[in-house]
C-alpha cells in the first residue's frame, strides 16, 4: 500500500468528505454489497454515497491503492478478489524486504533527524492505541502513522533500489504494512494486535539504533509473520459478519 496522500484523506487537511467517502466505500466492499469482480464507477457512487465526484475520486484512488479495486482500462474500477496463496507471498517478499533495509540501516547508521521523526510516530501510534475502543477515525490516523513509520524505515536505509523495490511489492493485494488493519477493523481483537506490533515497531527502532542489524531484520521478519498468522485467521474464520473483507480472498484449495 503506497502511503497515504494527506490532500486527500487527513481530515486535519479538510478531506472530511473524502474520509466519510473512502469508509463507506471500504463498508460496502466489505460487507459484501460490492462484490467481488463488481465494477463500480464514480457517477453510480455519487448519488449512492451522497457526496460530489471530488471526494469519490480521491477515495477510488485510495481503495486502489489498499488493492480493494482495480482501476479498469476503460475506465472505473472494480472489485478485486484474492488468492490465500498470492497474499500470503506478498507479505512473505515485503518481510524479507523490510528486513534487509532494517539491517542496512543498522549498519550503516541514520541521520538523528530521522530517528526523531520515527519517535514521534511511533508516540502518536501509542496515542491511538491509549484508547479502550478504536472507531473509524482512529483506524484511519492508526493506518497514516503505521504506514509514514514503515516509509522511514525504508528511508533509514538509504536504498533507493530496494525502496522501490518495496513500493512494487505493498502495492499487491493486502501486502501493505497496514493491509489487515483494514480487513480486521471490526475485529474484537484488532486493537490486541496492533498493540504487538506496535512493541515490534519499537524494537526494530531500537535495534536500529544500536546498530545491531541482524536483530532488527529479524524483528522485521517477524514482523511479517504477524501478518501472515493475522491472514490465517481471517480466511478459516467462521465469522464473516465480524470480518466480512475476508470473502476477497480464495481459500487455498
Amino acid at each position: 500500500m503506497a502511503e497515504i496522500p494527506p490532500s486527500s484523506v487527513d481530515p486535519d487537511t479538510g478531506g472530511s468528505q473524502a474520509v466519510k467517502a473512502q469508509l463507506r466505500l471500504r463498508e460496502l466492499i466489505l460487507a459484501g454489497d460490492l462484490p467481488g469482480g463488481s465494477r463500480i464507477a464514480e457517477l453510480a457512487l455519487v448519488d449512492r454515497l451522497g457526496v460530489s465526484r471530488t471526494p469519490i475520486r480521491a477515495a477510488l484512488m485510495r481503495l486502489e491503492q489498499e488493492g480493494l479495486l482495480e482501476a479498469l482500462p476503460g475506465g472505473g474500477y472494480a472489485v478485486r478478489t484474492f488468492s490465500e496463496c498470492d497474499v500470503s507471498d506478498a507479505i512473505e517478499l515485503r518481510g524479507t524486504l523490510e528486513g534487509l533495509l532494517a539491517r542496512l540501516a543498522a549498519e550503516r547508521g541514520v541521520a538523528a533527524p530521522v530517528l526523531s521523526e520515527a519517535r514521534e510516530c511511533l508516540a502518536g501510534i501509542d496515542g491511538v492505541l491509549a484508547q479502550p475502543a478504536l472507531d473509524d477515525e482512529a483506524f484511519l490516523r492508526y493506518v497514516r502513522l503505521n504506514q509514514r513509520f514503515h516509509a522511514l524505515l525504508a528511508e533509514m536505509a538509504g536504498s533507493a533500489v530496494l525502496t522501490r523495490e518495496l513500493e512494487r511489492v505493498v502495492s499487491l493485494p493486502f501486502a501493505s504494512p497496514s493491509g489487515f488493519v483494514v480487513v480486521q477493523a471490526n475485529s474484537a481483537r484488532a486493537r490486541d494486535m496492533l498493540i504487538v506490533a506496535q512493541d515490534q515497531h519499537r524494537q526494530v527502532l531500537e535495534a536500529i539504533e544500536q546498530r545491531e542489524g541482524g536483530r532488527a531484520e529479524a524483528i522485521m521478519r517477524e514482523h511479517s509473520r504477524l501478518a501472515q498468522r493475522n491472514l490465517r485467521e481471517a480466511v478459516r474464520s467462521a465469522d464473516l459478519d465480524r470480518m466480512p473483507g475476508v470473502r476477497l480472498i480464495r481459500k487455498r484449495g
